[in-house]
């Protein structure tokens, strides 16, 4: 099994919504570019997603899902890994997270718990946080550059 990590394009777009929809995750405000977006592949297949939405100088991580059949290999670690690689290179300070079954998942990969009040505006803003996660779920933060401006 050969896997590889690439930049999402537009064509990708159904097997994403595919992948999340299995995954039980949100799809109605997903880039129509997917701009953010990594993907797992094998051969031609989508096997893994994960995205972040920017907001300034802070993002969204979101969408991190992976096909049932593929669990188990450190796929979503790898495609959280690019990300947070993906944000540092890019100067962001911090990355925020809505979820409401993997905060123990999350917490491996240095996010931590935090209370909704004092999150960003630009991630209060998102439709993630704002109409589509209940307001039941942890939202969860990780500082990526401790000093970008």
């Amino acid at each position: 099994m050969v896997l590889r990590i690439e930049i999402a394009r537009p064509e990708d777009k159904e097997a994403v919504v595919t992948l999340l929809q299995k995954g039980q995750l949100l799809t109605d405000d997903l880039p129509s570019d997917l701009s953010g977006f990594v993907l797992t592949k094998e051969k031609d297949v989508c096997v893994g997603v994960a995205g972040l939405e920017r907001c300034g100088s802070v993002a969204l991580l979101r969408s991190v899902a992976v096909d049932p059949h593929y669990r188990g290999k450190k796929i979503a670690e790898q495609l959280v890994g690019r990300l947070l690689e993906i944000a540092k290179a890019d100067g962001l300070t911090e990355l925020y997270l809505i979820t409401t079954t993997a905060d123990h998942y999350f917490e491996r990969h240095g996010f931590k718990p935090v209370d909704r009040q004092g999150v960003p505006d630009a991630i209060r803003q998102t439709q993630q946080f704002n109409t589509l996660c209940p307001s039941s779920a942890i939202v969860m933060k990780r500082t990526v550059n401790d000093n970008a401006a």
